[in-house]
Order: C-alpha cells, then structure tokens, then sequence
C-alpha cells in the first residue's frame, strides 16, 4: 500500500484523536527525513534536523561514564533491569536539585523534579494536563507570545486549536540581520488561556527572550494565575548552546524544562521538569499511566556529573565554544555564497543550533524552495511549519527556512551554496 491507500484503510475507524496522531504532521516529516538521511545517503546535506552534533570530547565521558557503570558492582545490571518510580531515579533527581540550589540558589527538592521519557513528551503532558476543555467545557489554550515556536509542539494537543499564537514585533539589526521580539501590546490574557510557554533559545529561530521579556511573561503569568512553561532544551546551565549572557528563571509559578539530548544523548530520550510539587505530583501520575516509569540510561549517565558539578564545565567550555564557532562558521559561508543584493536576512543567533533564513518576499514560498533544495540533495525546514495557533494568516510565514549548522563542515559549507544557488534562482523566476 502506499501512503494514500494506507489511511483509506484506517479512515472511519479512528477516535478523533486516533486521527489526529495517526495522519501525518510537520514533525512526522521532519523526523522521517532526519531518520533516513543519517541512515542513508553520504551526498545528502542534512540541514533540516534538530540531531546534536557528535562532539568527539563529549562522547568521550559518556564512554567513560559507561565503563564506571560496568565496573562498579550491580549498576550496570540496575539500570538495565530495575523499573524506577514514576518521578525518576532518586539519586538523578536529588543531584539534580543540588546542582540547581548550589548554582543558582533556587529553592526546590527532589520533590519538585520530574523525569519523563523525552522533553517531548513531557510538553505533550504540560499542555494536555492545562489546556484543552475544562470541566464546565469551556476550551483552555496555550498562549505562544510570540512564533516562530517549536515544530513539536504543533500537533500535541489532543483537542483542536489548542494553541493561541501571537506575531512578534520585527527589528531590522543590519541589512541582513534581523531579531523577533515579544509584541506585549497584543498579549492580553483571556480567561480561555490557561497557559504560556516559550522556548529560551528558540528552535527554530536562536532567538533568546530577554531578561525583561521573560520578567514580562511571568508577570503576566501570576497576575492570571496560570503557570509559565519555559523549554530550556538549549539552554543555561546544560547544554548552555547560548552566545549571550542569559541565566536561567525559576520560581513557583513557573514550570522550567530541559534535556539531555542536547548534551549529546538523544538517543537516551530524557526529559527533566522543574515545578512547584503539585505539577510534579501530576506529571508523576501521567509517567505511570503513560509508561510506568521512564528510561534509566540517562540518568544513570549524568547523574555523577551532575553531582560533581562537571555537568557545568562540560556544558561551558566543551559544548557552547563548539557550537558557537559552528555559528561563526556558517554565518560567515552565509556571508560569501549568499548574494548581498538580494532581500534576504538571518535572525540574530543567539542560541540553539539553526540559522532562520527569511527571504522576503519570496516568490516561490518556503514550501516550493525546501522541494527545490530537497531535489538537490540538501534538506531543510519549511517555515510555514513553525506558525501554528495564529489567528489569520501571515505572509512572513512562508518566505523563511530553518537551516541546522551542526553537521560537518563541508555538508553545511556545501549545503549553503546550494541555498544560495537556489535563492538566487527562485528570486530570478
């Protein structure tokens, strides 16, 4: 059966939700590229992912961290054998609050972490426990202040329309050079928000929200006693993929996320929650139901960094130089193969793992480029994906592309020369 035959086949013996799930969406595509370019061909320029790079150092310590497991009595057959509670690995979740307390003096316990089987995942929980219909039926959304936001979280609620999505305001920085800001005239808060979430740094577009920014959101956030959810997959203190000074926020009305993948195991799918003890109590109960406990690789890897505090070397000096002379790199190729006369800017990148290219006024809109530039061997991201939750449509939305600088340099290196090419091409047509 191809595609098309394969959900006539499932068509009207589906939930509304099994529809939902089952029939495609903008990080189904994604990951469907991701998985068979690094599976697959050596010509093909994989530019279109979120997969870390394979830092040869930080493999390294979890070679090490591995071999510890294996000669130390019992731990290996532990973490491979034993279930562990639905909140995570006790010893993981004790020196992960240590290091919070002891590095930034937040105030939490053991009690206010939770673990869950991805960072993914733990957003499909966040925004389907708070949003959707309460019980007196009324629909609860998810506000984004401002999108582009993260292609994963687009198809997670399992009620439509969850999100509510606003336009940034746009600052022109130089001739070729840009940055998203929150717009707050346009934020207010209805009583069908229930809450608000934003990546620091964002995926797609390396824009980190501000102190004052986020100051702002959170304000916004108590005054309506609903909960700030910040996706810190990037961020401050691990993996610290950050180029600008930024510390990390945390108080009881705020719901704070990270991962391990960033820090080079995506393959682990460990997520980490920090709330105040009723959301942790919450999440816990949805771990059991959802998959009785979560993975142990993880945790049993980091947890010994974590309590050494090497957690926070490794992140500064190993993995944020590494990413930021990739940045220089690639933004300096952007430089020499773009050409300057032509309409085009780079959001300001102060973080994550991507260039966010805006062509404007593009005449083929981003979804006919990414299929110009995928026949030529050279994966991205449409734009278009990243615009969910907003009220009407937006041209802004289809004239960008999401570019990954991660990979080897001469992918990336050749990889922007056929986007160059290319964009000359679709401005010529």
């Amino acid at each position: 059966m191809n595609a098309a035959e394969r959900r006539a086949h499932l068509q009207g013996r589906l939930s509304a939700i099994g529809e939902k799930l089952a029939f495609g969406s903008g990080i189904e595509e994604l990951m469907d590229d991701l998985g068979q370019a690094m599976s697959g061909s050596a010509s093909l320029h994989m530019l279109g992912g979120g997969n870390p790079a394979a830092i040869p150092a930080v493999q390294a310590i979890w070679r090490e961290e591995m071999q510890a497991l294996l000669h130390q009595p019992g731990a290996f057959d532990r973490m491979l054998v034993n279930y562990d509670s639905p909140r995570g690995n006790p010893r993981f979740l004790t020196a992960l609050a240590a290091r919070f307390r002891h590095e930034f003096n937040w105030p939490i316990g053991p009690e206010n972490v939770a673990v869950t089987n991805s960072s993914q995942l733990a957003h499909f929980m966040l925004f389907n426990l708070i949003g959707g219909p309460a019980a007196d039926g009324l629909p609860r959304k998810i506000l984004l202040p401002l999108v582009p936001e993260y292609i994963g979280y687009a198809d997670q609620g399992l009620t439509p329309d969850l999100f509510a999505a606003r336009r940034p305001l746009i600052t022109m920085l130089d001739d070729h050079t840009f940055k998203y800001h929150v717009d707050f005239h346009q934020l207010a808060i209805g009583k069908d928000v229930a809450g608000i979430c934003v990546s620091r740094p964002t995926n797609p577009t390396g824009n980190v929200v501000s102190d004052t920014e986020l100051l702002g959101l959170k304000a916004l956030a108590t005054e309506h006693r609903i909960p700030l959810i910040i996706d810190n997959a990037y961020g401050a203190p691990f993996p610290n993929i950050l180029f600008t000074d930024v510390a990390p926020y945390w108080d009881e009305d705020v719901i704070f996320t990270l991962s391990l993948s960033k820090l080079g195991l995506p393959g682990a799918r460990t997520g980490i929650v920090i709330a105040a003890e009723p959301w942790i109590d919450a999440l816990a109960s949805m771990n059991a139901v959802l998959s009785l406990a979560n993975g142990n690789v993880g945790q049993a890897l980091v947890a010994p960094l974590l309590e050494s505090g090497r957690i926070m070397q490794v992140s500064r000096d190993i993995i944020r130089p590494f990413y930021q002379a990739k940045r220089d790199q690639a933004l300096a190729w952007t430089r020499e193969y773009f050409d300057a006369s032509l309409p085009y800017a780079i959001h300001e990148c102060e973080g994550a793992l991507f260039l966010w290219l805006w062509c404007r006024g593009l005449p083929i809109g981003c979804r006919e480029f990414y299929e110009r530039l995928k026949r030529r061997r050279v994966l991205v991201v449409p734009g278009s994906y990243f615009f969910y939750g907003l009220e009407a449509p937006w041209p802004h939305a289809h004239e960008c592309i999401r570019i990954n600088y991660s990979q080897p340099e001469p992918v990336v290196r050749e990889g922007l020369r056929i986007i160059g090419e290319e964009m000359r091409r679709a401005y010529a047509s």
